[in-house]
């Protein structure tokens, strides 16, 4: 597989706005979106030398579609993994929970990763208004490199 981009999001319309900034600033490099933090580790276990951003929120869904509890955990989980590991691309920590996304940016931080962080805004507006700019400034900066 070549370079490909990866999400923690659980949010529709986030999703979908995510993808259509994607789609500019990085045309043609796919990008692999996770609602369940367990997942997204086990995935970049496998595939995380051909990540070449990654973004993570921090709260994820407790109920599944049917209302049923279930345990996505957090962004922190994999802050702590990427953390627990060498940095290979920029990180975009993108969570309105500001008890909990300092402390994703300052692993990451402290562990050398190039981090950025986002905090949103008007539903997925923010994606388009502070998080696209992040995007463009890391791909002027080198840091993200399709």
């Amino acid at each position: 597989m070549g370079r490909q981009g990866a999400i923690l999001e659980d949010n529709a319309a986030r999703v979908a706005e995510m993808r259509a900034c994607l789609a500019e600033v990085l045309p043609g490099v796919p990008v692999v979106f996770f609602e369940n933090a367990m997942e997204m580790i086990s995935w970049l276990e496998q595939h995380l030398g051909e990540v070449v951003l990654i973004s993570l929120d921090h709260d994820l869904p407790f109920l599944d579609g049917s209302g049923r509890p279930i345990d996505c955990g957090d962004g922190r989980m994999v802050a702590d993994f990427l953390a627990a590991t060498p940095p290979t691309c920029p990180v975009i920590v993108h969570s309105s929970n500001n008890n909990c996304a300092p402390g994703m940016f300052f692993a990451l931080e402290e562990s050398g990763w190039p981090v950025t962080r986002v905090v949103p805004y008007e539903d997925h507006t923010w994606v388009r208004g502070a998080w696209l700019p992040h995007l463009q400034q890391l791909k002027r900066s080198e840091w993200l490199i399709p």
